[in-house]
C-alpha cells in the first residue's frame, strides 16, 4: 500500500507541475493576477506530493519491503540503518526522486519567501521550475519508477553497493544535489527575465542568493566526494579528472563566475546579457552530469549505469530546456538594458577577467571530459584523456584567476588604476616572492610548486589585506576600525573568508603534488618499510567479521627517529552478498600532513601488496574549501539579501517637476 500511495503522489505531482508550468505563463502575459497566484500554490503543493512520495519509499527502505524492486536490489536486512536510509538515493531512481525533492523544494521557497518580488516575475519563475519538474517528474514515472513492484518478493536484497556504504556517501550526494539543482533557480529568473524583457534591481537582488547558496551546497558536495575517494578507494588520491568528477566541477566552476557576475548586475546594472547566458549555461551543465551518470556511456565508480534509453530521455531534456533556453536569449537579449560602460581597470574590468578565464577552464574540462567519448561514438578508436592534459591546460588557466582574486577587490568600481592596488599589496607581492624564491633555493620539486605556493600565500595575505583596507587599518584608531568592523557587511567578511579559503586548498593541492612520498611493495609481518621519513612495520594481519561484510585487517606501526609515532590499521572487506571487494585505508593526520596506508591482495604465504604514503598538507585541500563554503554562507547572513530590493516610489501631484535626464 506504501508503494501505491507514493506512485498515486508522483501521478499527482505530473498533474500539478503541468498546471504550473502553463497557467502562471498565461497569467502574467494578461495580468491576471489569480492564474499568476496559483502558481504559489502549485508550487507548495508540488512540495507536498513529492515528499509523501520520497517519504513512501524511505519507509519502504527502512522495513526492507522487498516487493519494490529497488529496495531488493539496493538493501538488505543486515545492512545498517543509516545505509538502508541512504540507500533511497544510492541508485539511479531514488536519486532522480531525491533530485525532484530539492527542485520542489527550491521551487516552494520562492512561493513562500518571494513575496517582495513582482507577481509577474515571480510567476514566470514557478512556471519556469514547474517545467523543469515537469520534465523530471515524467522521467521518472515513465523511464525509472522507483515503486515497481517484484513478484514473487525474494527473502532478502542483494545489498547496497559496499562503496557506497560509508558516512561520506550518506552525506555526498545530497549536498551535490542541492549545488546541482540550486543552479535551476539563476536558470528559471533568467528564462523568465528573457520573457519579460526586463532585469532590474529585484532580480538581481534574488538572483544572488540562489547562486550562492547552490555554489556553497557545490562546494560541500565536491569536498566530501574528494574526500570520500581519498580514504575508501585505496589508490592514494583525492582528485582523478574522472568524467563523473568533472560533471560536478564544471558547474562549479561556471556557478563560481555567475557568482561574480551577479554581483555586477546588481551593484552596476551591467553585464546583464552575460549573466543570463552564465545562469543558463551553469544549471545546463548540472543537467549533462545527470546524462553522464545515467546514460550508460562511461563506467565509473560514481556512475550509474543504467539503459541508455534513460540517456536518451535525459538527452531530450537538455535539448528542450537548454536549447529552448538558448533560443529565446538569442531572440530577447539584444532588447536588454544594460548599465554604463566601464573601464578595463575597475572592479567590473576584474570582475569580467576572472569570468573569461573561468569558463576557458571549464571549456577546458568540457573538451577533456567529452572529447574521448565523442571519438568512441564516431568509431572503434578509443582514447584516454588523463591527469596530465588537465594539469598541463587547466593549470595554466587558473594562474591568472589566483593572481586577480587579491586585486580585483581594491579596485574601485567603473573605473580606477592598477599601481595604488599593487602597491597596497607589496606586503603579500614580497612573501609569495620570497616563499617561491626560498622553495627554489632548497629544492622544491619543481617550478610550478614553486609558484602554486607562492600564490597560496599571495592569496591569503591579500585577502587579508582587503579586510584591512576595509576597516581603514592604519588609517584610523582602533577604536574607528573596531567600529567599521561592527557594521561591515558580512558579505566582506564572507568574501575574505572565501578567498583566503582558496589559498589554503592551493598550498595543500601544491604540498600534495610537490612532496608526497610513497611506496608500493610487498610485505610480509615483521618487515619494515621507510617512506619520506617515517618506517612503517607490519605488525600483523587479523580476519574480523562486520555487521554485513568479512574483513583483513592490517595492524601497522609507524616509527620516526626510533621513536613510535602511531599505529594505523587498514581493512580489505568483502561483501558475501554482492561478491564484491572494498578498501578502507588507515590514515593518520596532524591537520598539516597525513601517514596514509592501504592494504591489497596477499596472504601469509606470499605477503600482502601494501601501499605507504605521507602526504604534507594534503589536509589543507579539504579544510581550505570547507572554508570556501562557510565563506560563502557567511555572506548569504548579509541583512542585504534578506531586504527587497529597492523601490521607485510614484511621484505625487505636489512634487516638484524633474528635469528630464
Amino acid at each position: 500500500m506504501i508503494a501505491e500511495l507514493g506512485h498515486f503522489a508522483l501521478s499527482v505531482t505530473l498533474i500539478v507541475t503541468l498546471l504550473q508550468s502553463s497557467l502562471p505563463l498565461i497569467g502574467a502575459a494578461h495580468q491576471n493576477k489569480r492564474l499568476m497566484t496559483f502558481a504559489n500554490s502549485a508550487a507548495i503543493t508540488q512540495l507536498a506530493f513529492v515528499t509523501l512520495a520520497f517519504g513512501c519509499l524511505t519507509i519502504a527502505f527502512i522495513g526492507s519491503d522487498f516487493s519494490l524492486e529497488i529496495v531488493a536490489a539496493n538493501s538488505h536486512t543486515a545492512k545498517p540503518l543509516l545505509y538502508k536510509i541512504s540507500g533511497v538515493w544510492g541508485n539511479h531512481e531514488g536519486s532522480m526522486l531525491l533530485w525532484l525533492l530539492i527542485l520542489s523544494l527550491f521551487g516552494a521557497s520562492v512561493a513562500l519567501f518571494g513575496q517582495a518580488l513582482p507577481a509577474t516575475l515571480r510567476a514566470r519563475v514557478l512556471a519556469i521550475q514547474g517545467l523543469i519538474g515537469l520534465g523530471f517528474v515524467a522521467f521518472i514515472l515513465f523511464t525509472s519508477n522507483p515503486f515497481t513492484r517484484l513478484d514473487p518478493a525474494p527473502l532478502d536484497g542483494a545489498g547496497l553497493n559496499p562503496l557506497l556504504q560509508d558516512p561520506g556517501l550518506a552525506f555526498h550526494p545530497p549536498f551535490l544535489y542541492l549545488g546541482y539543482v540550486g543552479f535551476s533557480m539563476p536558470f528559471s529568473f533568467s528564462v523568465a527575465a528573457l520573457i519579460e524583457g526586463r532585469v532590474d534591481a529585484a532580480w538581481a537582488r534574488w538572483v544572488r542568493p540562489w547562486v550562492l547558496s547552490a555554489w556553497c551546497f557545490l562546494t560541500i558536495g565536491i569536498t566530501l566526494g574528494s574526500y570520500w575517494a581519498y580514504y575508501e578507494l585505496g589508490w592514494g588520491g583525492w582528485w582523478f579528472w574522472d568524467p563523473v568528477e568533472n560533471a560536478s566541477f564544471m558547474p562549479w566552476l561556471l556557478g563560481t563566475a555567475l557568482l561574480h557576475s551577479a554581483l555586477v548586475v546588481e551593484r552596476r546594472h551591467t553585464l546583464v546579457n552575460w549573466t543570463i547566458l552564465l545562469g543558463i549555461l551553469t544549471f545546463s551543465l548540472s543537467i549533462i552530469g545527470t546524462f553522464l551518470v545515467r546514460s550508460g556511456v562511461l563506467t565509473s565508480v560514481h556512475a550509474f549505469a543504467v539503459d541508455p534509453a534513460r540517456g536518451v530521455f535525459i538527452l531530450g531534456l537538455i535539448v528542450a530546456m537548454s536549447g529552448g533556453a538558448m533560443v529565446l536569449y538569442a531572440l530577447r537579449a539584444p532588447s536588454l538594458k544594460s548599465g554604463a560602460p566601464f573601464s578595463y581597470i575597475s572592479r567590473e574590468g576584474s570582475l569580467v577577467f576572472n569570468n573569461i578565464f573561468l569558463v576557458c577552464a571549464a571549456a577546458t574540462v568540457f573538451m577533456g571530459t567529452f572529447y574521448p567519448l565523442i571519438i568512441d561514438a564516431m568509431g572503434n578508436d578509443k582514447i584516454s584523456v588523463g591527469p596530465p592534459y588537465f594539469h598541463r591546460t587547466f593549470v595554466p588557466i587558473m594562474i591568472p584567476v589566483l593572481f586577480a582574486m587579491a586585486v580585483g577587490p581594491l579596485l574601485k568600481w567603473r573605473s580606477d588604476r592598477i599601481w595604488p592596488a599593487l602597491v597596497t599589496l607589496k606586503l603579500a607581492a614580497g612573501a609569495a616572492m620570497l616563499t617561491a624564491i626560498g622553495l627554489i633555493a632548497f629544492g622544491a620539486s619543481s617550478f610550478f610548486s614553486a609558484i602554486g605556493f607562492g600564490l597560496s600565500i599571495w592569496l591569503i595575505i591579500g585577502s587579508l589585506i582587503v579586510l584591512g583596507q576595509r576597516l581603514k587599518l592604519g588609517q584610523r584608531n582602533w577604536a574607528g576600525s573596531l567600529t567599521l568592523a561592527r557594521v561591515l557587511p558580512r558579505s566582506t567578511y564572507g568574501l575574505v573568508t572565501a578567498h583566503a579559503g582558496m589559498g589554503l586548498a592551493i598550498a595543500g593541492i601544491t604540498g600534495m603534488m610537490a612532496w608526497q612520498s610513497e611506496k608500493i611493495l610487498v610485505m610480509n609481518i615483521g618487515e619494515s618499510a621507510t617512506v619520506g621519513n617515517y618506517e612503517f612495520v607490519l605488525r600483523d594481519v587479523k580476519a574480523r567479521l562486520g555487521e554485513n561484510y568479512q574483513a583483513e585487517t592490517a595492524i601497522v606501526d609507524v616509527r620516526k627517529n626510533n621513536r613510535s609515532i602511531t599505529t594505523l590499521s587498514t581493512e580489505r572487506r568483502f561483501y558475501p552478498v554482492r561478491q564484491s571487494q572494498t578498501t578502507e585505508a588507515g590514515i593518520r593526520t596532524n591537520w598539516a600532513s597525513n601517514l596514509y596506508i592501504a592494504i591489497g591482495e596477499g596472504n601469509r604465504q606470499t605477503g600482502w601488496t601494501m601501499r605507504l604514503y605521507h602526504h604534507p598538507l594534503v589536509p589543507w585541500i579539504w579544510i581550505g574549501a570547507l572554508v570556501m563554503a562557510f565563506g560563502g554562507m557567511l555572506s548569504l547572513t548579509d541583512r542585504r539579501f534578506r531586504i527587497g530590493a529597492p523601490q521607485r516610489v510614484a511621484k505625487t501631484s505636489t512634487s516638484i517637476p524633474q528635469p528630464a535626464e
